[in-house]
């Protein structure tokens, strides 16, 4: 694959979130460099039919942000970014790629073997890992839920939900590239979600599903509230995240007249429980 480079300059307190953004839009990799005081260089790879418009009319909302093609370093970077991702723990998960599978897995430990790609959601990112935390404690509630995971992207909480005991994960996921590389994740874990593509919880019949997971981003999450709460029943929960702290008000006060809506943090990161009234 032939690859083109971005540069994206932005303030020191956009960087979390720029490099989201880049994530969402299909990156290959991002490096984050130092930049001039209070700001800071991510240098994003692309497939080389990424537009540059399309990068910065995604960017568009950060002040100040400078989205400019840069010459791709004369490095194997897929080789480089596969060597500095190792293994790393979240809750009872142990998170790691193949090349660095541990010999063994205490009992109560759950492995999930990732393979980075295109796909958002490695584990590394806080909203990943506020995602699986709050799918632990949701599957000790209810040990035997069903749950669907709108915009599943690789396919790992599916997964996490699969292994904590799930009687039925659903993942939807609307880049049929993002799908493919879901079910290439499915089948390195040995675990059969049921993968479709679709647009957000759209088409699902009401009260379906126990548990709803939904990691996208705060604009779609207030847009796609209805549906996605219409998709839960009475007395399950809903898992929302892929939003910054400044952005948890608004996400709640479209939740909120489901039922109570716990907030959890993880740096700049937040994630919400929606519990369902019974």
């Amino acid at each position: 694959m032939t690859v083109q480079a971005i540069l994206v300059t932005v303030a020191d307190a956009d960087e979390e979130t720029a490099s989201t953004v880049l994530w969402e839009l299909g990156t290959l990799g991002v490096e984050v460099q130092a930049g001039l005081p209070g700001h800071s260089r991510l240098l994003a790879y692309f497939p080389t039919d990424t537009e540059l418009a399309t990068v910065r009319a995604a960017l568009a909302t950060l002040p100040g942000a400078v989205i400019e093609p840069a010459a791709v370093p004369d490095v194997d970077w897929v080789a480089r970014f596969r060597e500095n991702f190792r293994g790393f723990d979240v809750g009872s998960f142990r998170i790691a790629p193949p090349w660095d599978r541990p010999a063994s897995v205490a009992a109560g430990e759950h492995l999930i073997l990732m393979d980075p790609g295109r796909a958002f959601g490695t584990g590394t990112h806080e909203t990943t890992r506020l995602c699986l935390r709050a799918l632990e404690e949701a599957f000790v509630a209810r040990p035997r839920a069903s749950l669907l995971d709108v915009g599943t992207g690789t396919g790992i909480l599916a997964i996490a939900a699969l292994q904590l005991g799930a009687s039925r994960v659903v993942g939807i996921e609307n880049d049929p590239e993002a799908l493919e590389n879901a079910r290439e994740h499915a089948a390195l874990n040995g675990v059969t979600p049921e993968l479709v593509r679709g647009d957000g919880a759209r088409g699902v019949p009401a009260g379906s599903y126990d548990l709803v997971v939904a990691n996208i981003t705060a604009p779609l999450l207030r847009e796609r509230a209805r549906e996605i709460l219409a998709a839960v029943k009475l007395g399950g929960r809903v898992i929302l995240s892929g939003l910054l702290v400044d952005e948890a008000e608004a996400v709640t006060a479209a939740y909120s007249h489901a039922g109570p809506v716990e907030r959890r943090l993880d740096g700049e990161w937040a994630c919400l429980v929606v519990r369902m009234r019974a």
